[in-house]
């Protein structure tokens, strides 16, 4: 796998892990206080998720890059970076705690990733 390649796997899963935080931030402003529809309408509203929803568009158009240039297979198993990114975001901006359980499974989950990365010519 060429090193432009993976940096590009690396933009677009970051930008779905940035999304993520945005979009939890956006959803947290919000809270549940409201019912239904309003709950939707805050949702939609909330300048942190409008901006989650753009970094994920951002995101999918890098990923179309990623795919025009690797083999679905060999690209795919990559999101799973996406989980070590959300993780270590999770705990750094948001405080949130983790299990050794979770670090485990995140570190196998990188493991795969190495894996799938030698194995593309």
């Amino acid at each position: 796998m060429s090193a432009a390649s993976f940096l590009l796997i690396l933009f677009s899963v970051s930008l779905s892990a940035l999304a993520q935080l945005l979009l939890k931030t956006g959803v947290g402003r919000v809270g549940t206080s409201h019912a239904g529809i309003d709950t939707m309408l805050a949702y939609l509203t909330s300048p942190w998720v409008l901006g989650g929803l753009m970094l994920y568009g951002l995101g999918a158009l890098a990923w179309l890059f990623v795919l025009a240039r690797l083999p679905l297979s060999a690209a795919y198993p990559f999101v799973g970076l996406g989980f070590i990114l959300t993780m270590l975001i999770g705990v750094s901006v948001l405080g949130e705690a983790v299990s050794t359980g979770r670090v485990a499974g995140t570190l196998l989950i990188a493991l795969g990733c190495v894996f799938v990365a030698r194995s593309v010519a």
